[in-house]
Protein backbone atom coordinates (compact mmCIF):
# COMPACT_ATOMS: atom_id res chain seq x y z
CA UNK A 1 0.00 0.00 0.00
CA UNK A 2 1.12 3.27 -0.74
CA UNK A 3 1.19 5.78 1.85
CA UNK A 4 -1.45 8.06 0.31
CA UNK A 5 -3.49 5.04 0.38
CA UNK A 6 -2.71 4.86 4.65
CA UNK A 7 -3.54 8.22 4.68
CA UNK A 8 -6.46 8.05 3.54
CA UNK A 9 -7.78 4.77 5.35
CA UNK A 10 -5.85 6.90 8.16
CA UNK A 11 -8.32 9.59 7.57
CA UNK A 12 -11.28 7.60 7.04
CA UNK A 13 -10.56 6.02 10.61
CA UNK A 14 -10.41 9.25 12.12
CA UNK A 15 -13.93 10.33 10.67
CA UNK A 16 -15.19 6.77 11.66
CA UNK A 17 -13.64 7.65 15.30
CA UNK A 18 -15.00 11.09 15.34
CA UNK A 19 -18.35 10.38 14.35
CA UNK A 20 -18.65 7.54 16.69
CA UNK A 21 -17.34 9.60 19.66
CA UNK A 22 -20.10 12.31 18.31
CA UNK A 23 -22.92 9.44 18.37
CA UNK A 24 -21.49 8.30 21.98
CA UNK A 25 -21.34 11.56 23.04
CA UNK A 26 -25.40 12.40 21.43
CA UNK A 27 -26.79 9.23 22.67
CA UNK A 28 -25.21 10.13 26.30
CA UNK A 29 -26.84 13.11 26.36
CA UNK A 30 -30.19 11.69 24.93
CA UNK A 31 -29.60 9.20 28.02
CA UNK A 32 -28.80 12.01 30.35
CA UNK A 33 -31.87 13.99 29.44
CA UNK A 34 -33.96 11.43 29.86
CA UNK A 35 -32.22 10.29 33.16
CA UNK A 36 -32.68 13.89 34.09
CA UNK A 37 -36.42 14.34 33.13
CA UNK A 38 -36.92 10.85 34.90
CA UNK A 39 -35.34 12.28 38.28
CA UNK A 40 -37.74 15.35 37.29
CA UNK A 41 -40.57 13.17 37.54
CA UNK A 42 -39.82 11.02 40.60
CA UNK A 43 -39.04 14.33 42.53
CA UNK A 44 -42.40 15.48 41.47
CA UNK A 45 -44.02 12.16 42.35
CA UNK A 46 -42.28 12.62 45.84
CA UNK A 47 -43.37 15.81 46.62
CA UNK A 48 -47.32 15.37 45.56
CA UNK A 49 -46.61 12.28 48.43
CA UNK A 50 -45.28 14.46 50.80
CA UNK A 51 -48.18 16.55 50.54
CA UNK A 52 -50.98 13.72 50.65
CA UNK A 53 -48.99 13.18 54.52
CA UNK A 54 -49.63 16.56 55.32
CA UNK A 55 -53.05 16.73 54.24
CA UNK A 56 -53.95 13.18 55.73
CA UNK A 57 -52.18 14.45 59.04
CA UNK A 58 -54.02 17.58 59.38
CA UNK A 59 -57.40 15.85 58.47
CA UNK A 60 -56.75 13.47 61.62
CA UNK A 61 -55.93 16.66 63.26
CA UNK A 62 -58.96 18.36 62.53
CA UNK A 63 -61.20 14.95 63.04
CA UNK A 64 -59.71 14.46 66.67
CA UNK A 65 -60.21 17.78 67.87
CA UNK A 66 -64.29 17.46 66.39
CA UNK A 67 -64.28 14.14 68.19
CA UNK A 68 -62.83 16.19 71.40
CA UNK A 69 -65.60 19.25 71.12
CA UNK A 70 -68.60 16.63 70.43
CA UNK A 71 -67.60 14.69 73.94
CA UNK A 72 -67.06 17.44 75.72
CA UNK A 73 -70.57 18.50 74.17
CA UNK A 74 -71.77 15.33 75.59
CA UNK A 75 -70.47 15.53 78.94
CA UNK A 76 -72.08 19.08 79.40
CA UNK A 77 -75.25 18.73 78.14
CA UNK A 78 -76.10 14.97 79.07
CA UNK A 79 -78.28 16.34 81.83
CA UNK A 80 -80.27 18.45 79.42
CA UNK A 81 -83.69 16.22 79.44
CA UNK A 82 -83.07 15.38 82.95
CA UNK A 83 -83.06 18.64 83.71
CA UNK A 84 -86.32 19.57 81.88
CA UNK A 85 -88.02 16.87 83.61
CA UNK A 86 -87.09 18.29 87.04
CA UNK A 87 -87.96 21.85 86.24
CA UNK A 88 -91.78 21.61 86.90
CA UNK A 89 -91.21 20.47 90.27
CA UNK A 90 -89.35 24.10 90.92
CA UNK A 91 -92.09 25.82 89.50
CA UNK A 92 -94.59 23.56 91.77
CA UNK A 93 -92.23 24.66 94.68
CA UNK A 94 -92.31 28.29 94.05
CA UNK A 95 -95.80 28.50 92.98
CA UNK A 96 -96.37 26.51 96.74
CA UNK A 97 -94.09 29.37 98.52
CA UNK A 98 -95.83 32.20 96.53
CA UNK A 99 -99.79 31.22 97.22
CA UNK A 100 -98.53 31.23 101.34
CA UNK A 101 -97.05 34.51 101.43
CA UNK A 102 -99.20 36.44 103.56
CA UNK A 103 -101.12 34.26 105.42
CA UNK A 104 -98.64 34.61 108.12
CA UNK A 105 -101.77 34.65 110.85
CA UNK A 106 -103.70 31.78 109.39
CA UNK A 107 -102.21 29.21 111.90
CA UNK A 108 -98.48 27.70 112.58
CA UNK A 109 -99.64 24.20 110.55
CA UNK A 110 -99.83 26.59 107.56
CA UNK A 111 -96.54 28.34 108.69
CA UNK A 112 -94.36 25.19 109.51
CA UNK A 113 -95.67 23.85 105.87
CA UNK A 114 -94.38 27.31 104.34
CA UNK A 115 -91.01 26.79 106.00
CA UNK A 116 -90.80 23.19 105.14
CA UNK A 117 -91.43 24.14 101.02
CA UNK A 118 -89.13 27.24 101.24
CA UNK A 119 -86.34 24.38 102.49
CA UNK A 120 -87.11 21.90 100.14
CA UNK A 121 -86.79 24.87 97.30
CA UNK A 122 -84.00 26.04 98.54
CA UNK A 123 -82.16 22.54 98.67
CA UNK A 124 -83.38 21.32 95.19
CA UNK A 125 -82.06 24.94 93.67
CA UNK A 126 -78.53 24.53 95.69
CA UNK A 127 -78.46 21.02 94.05
CA UNK A 128 -79.80 21.94 90.31
CA UNK A 129 -76.79 24.89 90.91
CA UNK A 130 -74.09 22.10 91.91
CA UNK A 131 -74.84 21.08 87.68
CA UNK A 132 -74.71 23.97 86.42
CA UNK A 133 -77.99 24.93 86.09
CA UNK A 134 -79.10 28.49 86.75
CA UNK A 135 -81.93 29.91 86.96
CA UNK A 136 -83.58 33.05 84.98
CA UNK A 137 -85.37 36.04 86.27
CA UNK A 138 -85.00 38.94 83.58
CA UNK A 139 -87.66 41.43 85.48
CA UNK A 140 -86.46 44.73 84.42
CA UNK A 141 -83.38 43.37 81.62
CA UNK A 142 -83.83 44.27 78.18
CA UNK A 143 -86.65 41.41 75.87
CA UNK A 144 -83.45 39.00 74.55
CA UNK A 145 -85.44 36.72 71.93
CA UNK A 146 -82.39 33.89 72.37
CA UNK A 147 -83.41 33.38 76.12
CA UNK A 148 -86.54 35.11 76.32
CA UNK A 149 -90.12 33.94 74.91
CA UNK A 150 -92.75 37.08 74.93
CA UNK A 151 -96.06 36.50 76.07
CA UNK A 152 -97.84 39.72 75.76
CA UNK A 153 -96.82 43.27 75.36
CA UNK A 154 -98.37 45.73 77.77
CA UNK A 155 -98.02 49.62 78.01
CA UNK A 156 -95.44 50.48 80.97
CA UNK A 157 -94.60 54.39 81.29
CA UNK A 158 -92.23 53.29 83.88
CA UNK A 159 -90.19 50.90 82.05
CA UNK A 160 -88.30 51.10 79.20
CA UNK A 161 -89.62 50.36 75.65
CA UNK A 162 -88.91 46.54 74.82
CA UNK A 163 -87.31 45.82 78.72
CA UNK A 164 -88.97 42.79 80.52
CA UNK A 165 -91.85 43.71 82.84
CA UNK A 166 -93.12 40.70 84.46
CA UNK A 167 -91.70 36.74 84.42
CA UNK A 168 -94.78 34.73 83.69
CA UNK A 169 -92.56 31.35 83.77
CA UNK A 170 -88.86 31.58 84.92
CA UNK A 171 -86.02 30.73 82.33
CA UNK A 172 -83.41 28.04 83.18
CA UNK A 173 -79.51 27.25 81.17
CA UNK A 174 -77.52 24.54 81.79
CA UNK A 175 -73.86 25.72 81.52
CA UNK A 176 -74.65 28.78 79.45
CA UNK A 177 -77.39 27.22 76.94
CA UNK A 178 -81.08 27.76 77.43
CA UNK A 179 -82.80 24.59 78.52
CA UNK A 180 -86.25 26.69 78.97
CA UNK A 181 -86.75 30.25 77.78
CA UNK A 182 -88.40 32.42 80.32
CA UNK A 183 -91.76 33.23 79.16
CA UNK A 184 -92.54 36.93 79.60
CA UNK A 185 -94.30 40.08 79.63
CA UNK A 186 -92.53 43.07 77.38
CA UNK A 187 -93.13 46.72 77.75
CA UNK A 188 -93.85 48.49 74.62
CA UNK A 189 -94.08 52.39 74.02
CA UNK A 190 -97.17 54.26 74.19
CA UNK A 191 -97.12 55.69 70.63
CA UNK A 192 -96.31 52.54 69.07
CA UNK A 193 -98.43 50.88 66.51
CA UNK A 194 -101.44 48.86 67.72
CA UNK A 195 -100.86 45.20 66.91
CA UNK A 196 -103.55 43.27 64.87
CA UNK A 197 -102.99 40.38 67.24
CA UNK A 198 -105.78 38.21 65.36
CA UNK A 199 -103.99 38.44 62.36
Amino acid sequence: MSTDENRNEQEELNEALEAAKEEAQSAGQDAGEGESSEIEALKAQVQEFQEQVLRSQAEMQNVRRRAEIDVEKAHKFALEKFVKELLPVADSLEKAVESSEGQENSGELLVSIREGVEMTLSLFMSSLKKFNVEQTNPVGEPFDPQQHEAMSMVPSPDAEPNSVVAVVQKGYLLNGRVVRPAMVVVAKAEDAPKIDEQA
